[in-house]
């Protein structure tokens, strides 16, 4: 067996990583990531019709740079990904109320950068992910949080689950 110096392994596991999960985030020597893939609002609601899951806008609009519209436009492939895992998984009824829009609190993993979704409360939702991932503590806001296996966070906010996909979540 030949032993391969860093960097062509590197350049091996990027190509595989590639040829593997086309649009996932590669990561770098250093446990950086890469850009995240981006979708389209058409994009988005497509693969979400797929599966079942539901959105809703107060404004009754995806208008991006309006707090009240819910808009996909820039969100990350693997949230688009990670919110259908959710639907199959647990077979409750999903319906999302916030996405990529303005209004939401900014930071790296943000709605605004495509990482987050929010998801209205039902029993189904609470019980699946109370009963499922581990509960990881309070956020400084004051939110429960329950870690998923692959290790997105689900954030109870009162009204609606605040969700972090760092990853599709096993898709």
């Amino acid at each position: 067996m030949k032993t391969l110096k860093a960097p062509k392994l590197r350049s091996v596991l990027t190509a595989v990583a590639l040829v593997v999960a086309p649009g996932a985030a590669v990561v770098g020597t250093a446990g950086e990531a890469s850009a995240a893939t981006k979708i389209s609002h058409a994009t988005a609601t497509s693969m979400f019709s797929q599966v079942g899951i539901t959105w809703s806008s107060s404004g009754g609009c995806s208008n991006r740079n309006v707090s009240t519209c819910t808009s996909f436009d820039q969100l990350n492939l693997a949230t688009a990904q990670g919110a259908q895992t959710l639907k199959r998984a647990s077979g409750c009824a999903l319906n999302i109320t916030g996405g990529t829009e303005t209004g939401h609190a900014s930071g790296t993993y943000s709605h605004w950068n495509g990482y987050k979704l929010d998801f209205g409360k039902t029993t189904c939702v609470g019980n699946y992910v109370k009963n499922t991932f581990t509960y990881i503590g309070v956020r400084g806001d004051g939110a429960q949080q329950w870690q998923s296996g692959s290790g997105n966070v689900y954030a109870d906010e009162g009204n609606h689950w605040d969700v972090t996909y760092y990853n599709c979540g096993g898709c």
